[in-house]
């Protein structure tokens, strides 16, 4: 008998609905991602609060019920053209907008005393490039932001480096869905095209151990 090889476990999050919308593209997408199987893989996803605190305090249940191997969290940021593999993770909340439960934390650490920055765990030039091999738009972000979305992503860092090192994971972000620009002129993808990007950065995170040396680098 050939011995059985135990599927890559991948945890996919995304966001609920927040400052208005009543759709958030990022759940849309990793729903979509794992709606379909992915051989080797078993995909668990959840919904996290786009609420400070809350939303990790999800992620860390989602992680202890999944056990996962990897970790890949989903956020809306709407305004960019394309899908955006988040390098970098800072210690600070910073909002500009309220969270869904009135929070504006400005200048805050979201872990007191933690290092400044986390490098996502992810090869996250191989994800872009495995993105663009699909047919579809994709860049490294050397910024997340400093709303819910940094938050989780600096959370799970901070997790895996602190509590979970055989845990490899980062954060994703994703344009607009076409619905909501409707009467404005702002960059969108169709929802499948991101779940189809999803699909292609959990492969290639999960295949690559060694990231790839290419220039993905900003100016500005």
């Amino acid at each position: 008998m050939h011995p059985t090889t135990e599927p890559t476990r991948v945890l996919l999050t995304g966001f609920e609905p927040f400052d208005g919308e009543t759709t958030n593209p990022s759940w849309q997408a990793v729903r979509t991602a794992a709606g379909t199987p992915l051989d080797g893989f078993a995909v668990h996803t959840v919904e996290l609060p786009c609420v400070y605190g809350a939303s990790l305090t999800a992620l860390r249940t989602a992680i202890a019920e999944t056990s996962p191997d990897l970790v890949v969290c989903v956020g809306q940021a709407g305004g960019r053209p394309d899908v955006t593999v988040e390098r970098v993770a800072v210690n600070v909340d910073d909002a500009r907008i309220p969270d869904t439960a009135g929070a504006e934390p400005v200048d805050e650490p979201i872990v007191p005393g933690g290092p400044a920055a986390y490098f996502a765990t992810l090869p996250i030039k191989a994800c872009v490039a495995a993105v663009r091999a699909a047919g579809l738009p994709a860049s490294v972000s050397n910024t997340a932001g400093t709303f819910v979305c940094n938050h989780v992503f600096y959370g799970l860092a901070h997790l895996i480096a602190t509590e979970l090192p055989h845990v490899r994971g980062g954060f994703v972000h994703v344009p607009y869905a076409p619905e909501q620009v409707t009467d404005r002129a702002r960059p969108s993808l169709p929802v499948d095209a991101m779940a189809t990007a999803l699909r292609a950065i959990v492969v290639a995170a999960a295949r690559t151990r060694t990231d790839l040396k290419v220039a993905e680098g900003a100016t500005h």
